[in-house]
């Protein structure tokens, strides 16, 4: 039995993101598999406003792991690491502390490559934390092969160090009915009009920009939906909704609750994913796990994720783009075999599946 501390600070995100809804559900499942290890749920002090949310299993018998929750702070709680043999970072960074043995979960390697997607500082700040956590890490997981290629490219991490576990996602309890789908589509876009729904941030890396151009060129009755705040680079897609009339077309929702998100993937006609990069996607496999047809970008690890369930396009070329929503809004039969083969690919990733995986790293590592 060994004392595993981790890092659940970023579990607590105002708005939640992909980051968020992975550390939380990965401490859900864990609690629900049988092991003798001890868990030490940890929250930065910043997070202290927030104590009503922190994690607490409601049952704790045996066979089932033990959680309590820890606050830490550098150099505040420096006893933290002797409470722990081993220590999980969720979110890419290393923790102020060194612990005996520590993992780290890299989501994504944009902060390096992607000098594009954010400004500059953030750029610097968040790609010298990963290298820093890599570097510390006796492993290292990733989401997705093209992320583990990618880390190793460009931090020069052994590819044997990295191990590969992907994603869950949870199916609704219930899919709408079709009359359902459609009376939520009419709310939002009005009766007859195509809903085409992007959901994620604004911002320059999801790509929302060509996603715009492409509405540009397809007919009147097509209608965007737009499920996230505002980010680096949103700017560019706002003046282009005022330059080229698209007001009356485009839905900005801003971020939106779980509950309504599960509503807008089964109203979707399409649901469309255009980003640029990408260290996994979970946005793919919960429009799948919806009903919701995807469309999305042929690059990073999106093809990973959606395999043969998706219809792929050029994320640069909005004609592409146009042409790709357009059939599958207009053809049935394509469109519901995507929704089958969506549909049927979802089991694959379960959160079970991800908490098993990850629970064996830390006994790989507590063995090592």
């Amino acid at each position: 039995m060994a004392t595993i501390a981790i890092d659940a600070t970023y579990s607590l995100e105002p708005t939640p993101s992909g980051i968020a809804v992975y550390s939380r559900r990965l401490l859900e499942t864990l609690a629900e598999l049988e092991t003798p290890h001890r868990f030490l749920v940890c929250y930065r002090l910043s997070r202290l406003g927030r104590w009503v949310e922190f994690f607490r299993p409601a049952r704790q018998s045996p066979p089932q792991p033990h959680f309590s929750v820890r606050l830490y702070q550098e150099p505040l709680t420096f006893w933290l690491p002797r409470q722990a043999q081993l220590f999980h970072s969720l979110a890419q960074r290393p923790p102020g502390f060194r612990f005996k043995k520590e993992i780290v979960t890299v989501h994504d390697v944009f902060p390096i490559t992607g000098r594009d997607y954010s400004a500059p500082d953030f750029l610097r700040k968040f790609s010298a934390l990963l290298v820093d956590a890599v570097g510390r890490a006796v492993l290292v997981v990733t989401p997705s092969e093209y992320t583990a290629s990618e880390l190793a490219r460009t931090t020069g991490v052994a590819r044997e160090k990295i191990r590969v576990i992907p994603e869950g996602v949870d199916p609704p309890a219930k899919l709408l009915s079709a009359e359902e789908r459609l009376r939520e589509r009419r709310a939002l876009v009005g009766d007859g009009n195509e809903m085409v729904l992007t959901v994620g941030v604004i911002q320059t890396r999801k790509n929302t920009l060509s996603a715009l151009k492409a509405l540009a060129l397809l007919p009147a009755r097509f209608r965007l939906v737009l499920a996230g705040g505002e980010g680096h680079g949103a700017q560019a897609a706002l003046d282009f909704i005022r330059r080229e009339g698209l007001d009356s077309k485009v839905v900005r929702l801003g971020h939106v609750a779980p509950a309504r998100l599960r509503s807008l993937y089964q109203a979707a006609s399409v649901f469309l994913f255009p980003s640029l990069e990408e260290g996994f996607g979970l946005p793919v496999l919960e429009a799948m796990a919806h009903g919701a047809p995807v469309v999305a970008s042929k690059t990073s690890a999106l093809p990973e994720v959606g395999g043969d369930a998706a219809l792929y396009i050029d994320p640069r070329d909005p004609k592409d783009i146009a042409e790709r929503v357009r059939q599958v809004a207009e053809h049935e039969p394509l469109r519901q075999w995507l929704i089958a083969k969506g549909l049927g690919r979802v089991p694959r990733f379960t959160w079970r599946r991800t908490a098993e995986a990850t629970l064996a790293v830390y006994n790989e590592v507590l063995t090592s």
